[in-house]
């Protein structure tokens, strides 16, 4: 095994381990997102959902019907 093998592989490594702590972040994050807009009241939620762009709106609509069956 050549020294050019090991170093590819290591990037290679990092690489992947790099995209897959930040796939963790991005579902963490929205995780959290879609628990603080459970917990607010129906007025306050509709505002700031108006405020995205309609694909991640339905998007957000739709995770939080299936998790906690809000509208």
């Amino acid at each position: 095994m050549s020294w050019t093998t090991i170093i590819v592989w290591t990037i290679c490594a990092l690489l992947a381990g790099g995209i897959g702590w930040s796939k963790y972040e991005k579902k963490k994050t929205r995780d959290k997102y879609l628990t603080e807009l459970a917990a607010m009241d129906r007025d306050r939620r509709e505002k700031l959902l108006m405020r995205l762009n309609p694909k991640l709106q339905a998007e957000v609509r739709q995770q939080l019907m299936l998790r906690y069956g809000l509208s």
